[in-house]
């Protein structure tokens, strides 16, 4: 929760989010959010290789948004945190354990953006902080 809100401060975006796998399933939840509107989060539930959460960990690649709905694969109902937390631009990024994805990291906006590479580089940075927590603290439960 702490990187979630560091992120946030450090490049000022509306939503940092950390979406997660569930052990031993396909179902993908979103456990730490910073910058939510409200309480709507904890209820999603996504499929693997749905929404950006899914679609990042199921090919292992990141994924960015920059004017949702527009030019997005599939239906804009596939993007439960977009419209739960009104994001309109996003960049999420695969987060590995034992060297498979198992989640995915999200920053958002609330309105139309591109992302620099040093924001981008600001979410390698935390992945790799975030990965090495959720090994010890999530995964190795």
């Amino acid at each position: 929760m702490l990187e979630c809100n560091l992120l946030r401060e450090n490049i000022s975006c509306d939503f940092t989010g950390i979406a997660i796998q569930k052990p031993d399933e396909l179902d993908i939840v979103w456990p730490y959010v910073s910058g939510n509107r409200n309480e709507k989060y904890k209820y999603l539930t996504v499929r693997y290789g749905k929404g950006i959460a899914g679609k990042v960990i199921s090919t292992g690649s990141p994924m960015t948004i920059a004017s949702f709905p527009n030019n997005i694969i599939g239906r804009s109902t596939d993007y439960p945190i977009m419209l739960a937390e009104k994001l309109l631009s996003a960049y999420a990024y695969p987060l590995q354990f034992k060297g498979v994805p198992k989640g995915a990291l999200l920053i958002g906006f609330r309105d139309s953006r591109t992302f620099s590479q040093d924001d981008k580089d600001k979410v390698q940075t935390t992945v790799q902080k975030v990965e090495a927590l959720l090994a010890s603290n999530y995964f190795g439960r």
